[in-house]
């Protein structure tokens, strides 16, 4: 007993370097953003000489933020949302009727989920282009939807932990399938649910590939897109570029702290009950 207050003294001291490395880069941003470019170029690790927050103002006047920002909420919760019903409701069956078929197309699931994305982007932007979703923000949520399959084998798992005795005794009840899924499946996968949420969440707000590639016009442009934006063709302007940065951190940071308990949850509970 006497030796565990050594130990976590120790580990403290071992975790100080590497939580020091790991702020580091967000301590280079926030700072520059409030320094001139000139200052930035000359000292971007010191603290300002002289605090300015003109690069805070310039960003609002000079680039339509607000738009983007709702640009990239309205894309995030669509594409989150459809992904977390698309991918629960196709683990439902799978798990709880195990048959050839439902096999087959769990392994056709994971042949398609291990194919990297960049692979396909030619033949999937013909298709989008034929369909004509190109530069739809509508268009840019189907694609997302994709995401759905990693959903789908994070429900999986969790749902072969809940008791088939559950299942076979509402049907005895005389629930429907639908009946069982949305009143008793679905509010039992609540810790994996959030768990899934957040990893999407933070994947689609910080994408930049997809955005950059299908859609075309500024007024559809997200937070990352005018980011990117702030690098001219010859040089870069850094106090902007950085203050963009910083704003388009700070949404999912916020949600990240706020939901952070919930993917502890989600990820000791799966343990748990595995």
């Amino acid at each position: 007993m006497t030796n565990a207050p050594r130990r976590i003294w120790i580990l403290d001291l071992l975790m100080l370097p590497i939580g020091v490395i790991v702020f580091f880069p967000f301590y280079l941003i926030i700072i520059n953003t409030f320094k001139s470019l000139k200052e930035t170029a000359l000292n971007p690790i010191s603290l300002p000489k002289e605090w300015i927050f003109t690069n805070y103002v310039q960003v609002f006047e000079e680039t339509p933020l607000l738009r983007s920002m709702g640009n990239s909420t309205t894309i995030t919760v669509a594409s989150v949302i459809l992904m977390v019903l698309i991918g629960a409701m196709a683990a439902y069956p799978v798990v709880f009727n195990d048959n050839r078929l439902n096999r087959g197309v769990t392994v056709y699931l994971l042949a398609g989920f291990m194919i990297p994305f960049q692979t396909t982007l030619i033949p999937l932007f013909q298709l989008m282009t034929d369909l004509n979703l190109i530069d739809k923000m509508y268009g840019l949520v189907i694609l997302y939807l994709g995401g759905a399959v990693f959903v789908f084998f994070l429900m999986m798992g969790y749902m072969k932990t809940i008791p088939k005795e559950l299942t076979e005794a509402a049907i005895i009840d005389g629930c429907s399938v639908w009946g069982i899924f949305w009143r008793i499946i679905l509010p039992l996968l609540k810790p994996i649910t959030v768990t899934s949420i957040i990893y999407q969440t933070m994947w689609i707000w910080n994408d930049f590939l997809a955005p950059m590639l299908f859609l075309n016009s500024q007024s559809k442009a997200t937070l990352v897109i005018q980011i990117y934006k702030a690098k001219g063709e010859y040089s870069v302007n850094w106090p902007m570029f950085m203050t963009l940065t910083v704003i388009s951190l700070v949404p999912i940071f916020i949600f990240f702290l706020v939901m952070q308990k919930q993917i502890v949850k989600g990820i000791v509970g799966g343990a748990i009950k595995g």
